[in-house]
């Protein structure tokens, strides 16, 4: 607890630091935060693509048949697309309420989910060998090749198995190693970080003041969901938001600074087990799993960023076109991987398909630093959430079958 106690503390006076001199402009400060800033995402970065990897293949193998597999995947992908669903209505709902651009004069585009620019995406899932993906950082091309690696282990004899299992597992315990090293540099990381944060408020502060009310539907549609719908589904499973929350801070605190949750994992997975106390097999399997597949705050942005730009190009949707996009952009933001700019360029592609002018993309890309830190913290937030909740369900189905041996032998005694 002093330890935690002495991180936290070290964390909040590198913020204070950090945007203290982030104010200022002295030429130093400024460039020794982009080398500190680089070199410890570069370090992150370098570690994402294995961990996730090895979580995938050492948390596989050690599931004691495919039907364990196949159970927590079912039970994390069931809340990860309702979570999903909820963020991109609520970012509807509050374009319709707050209106940011209030006229419009031309029917909307017609617009096919199928078309090329968008899923072309889908062709990188299976890589055509096996160091692309790597090369790339085509996580989903990674996880693939984990995911059938891991099937194929299970199915393996015993003996062979086991010595696959050992040596995927003994590497994930070692990248572990070096990821508990990085976490105690990581409040240099927070300063660097806070520093430019602070810079670039001020050298965009104008054209924040343009885009307002965009971004006030953005950023509330994000905070509604981590303040409002996350907790409750928390506390429906009986979990503690206040807990959760306080476990989880430094790994939120990285997300929102570092604005890639591939790039916090390493992070995630620690808080998750040492201080949340989440089981090494359902953490090491359901945030890798989540960093991929669950992105609450892309969905959320893609709607109200689609909306917006074509309404100031002076097209105009109706409530029955508005509510298919709910869907279209939840299942992007499923398809979307956790990397910084991830949404903005996805978003952009679905623009293209739909033939609308990009400009306005221009003029958001400045306030998007500031989306995509909050919606990069909800994302690794939900991923949490999401990986609480799976693992309380899981100590509750084990505990069930030892709770009903001890009723039948009072019941035969």
């Amino acid at each position: 607890m002093k330890r935690n106690h002495f991180f936290n503390l070290s964390m909040l006076l590198a913020l204070i630091l950090g945007g203290a001199l982030g104010s200022t402009s002295i030429p130093f400060v400024h460039a020794a935060a982009d080398v500190v800033s680089e070199l410890f995402l570069n370090m992150l970065k370098l570690i994402s693509l294995p961990m996730i990897f090895l979580a995938i293949v050492s948390t596989l193998t050690r599931m004691n048949s495919l039907h364990e597999a196949g159970y927590l995947l079912k039970k994390i992908f069931k809340y990860t697309l309702a979570t999903t669903l909820i963020a991109a209505t609520i970012g509807l709902i509050l374009f319709l309420i707050i209106q940011p651009v209030k006229s419009g004069e031309l029917s909307a585009p017609a617009f096919s989910p199928l078309k090329e620019s968008y899923l072309s995406f889908l062709t990188q899932i299976i890589p055509p060998n096996l160091i692309q993906p790597f090369i790339e950082n085509n996580v989903l091309g990674m996880a693939f090749i984990g995911t059938i690696l891991s099937l194929a282990i299970i199915k393996l004899p015993e003996e062979k198995g086991n010595i696959l299992r050992d040596f995927f597992g003994a590497l994930f315990d070692a990248l572990l190693k070096v990821t508990s090293a990085l976490i105690l540099l990581m409040p240099l990381g927070i300063f660097a970080f806070t520093i430019q944060f602070a810079r670039n408020i001020q050298a965009e502060s104008h054209q924040l003041q343009e885009l307002l009310f965009y971004g006030v539907c953005v950023v509330a549609a994000n905070l509604i969901q981590g303040f409002v719908i996350l907790p409750l589904l928390l506390k429906w499973k009986k979990q503690s938001p206040i807990r959760v929350g306080r476990a989880m801070l430094p790994a939120l605190t990285m997300a929102f600074f570092s604005k890639s949750s591939n790039a916090t994992l390493p992070l995630t997975l620690e808080c998750a087990k040492n201080r949340l106390g989440v089981s090494d097999k359902t953490a090491s399997f359901s945030l890798p799993l989540c960093s991929v597949i669950n992105m609450n705050g892309c969905a959320a942005f893609i709607l109200i960023t689609i909306f917006f730009v074509c309404k100031s190009q002076g097209m105009t949707f109706t409530l029955g076109e508005m509510i298919p996009w709910i869907f279209l952009s939840t299942l992007a933001a499923i398809g979307n991987a956790g990397v910084p700019m991830g949404c903005f360029f996805l978003t952009t592609a679905f623009l293209v398909g739909m033939g609308v002018p990009l400009e306005m993309m221009g003029m958001i890309l400045p306030l998007y630093s500031i989306f995509d830190m909050v919606e990069t913290a909800l994302n690794v937030w939900s991923d949490s959430c999401i990986t609480a909740v799976v693992d309380g369900e899981l100590r509750e189905k084990s505990a069930q079958p030892a709770a009903l041996a001890v009723c039948t032998e009072v019941e035969c005694n």
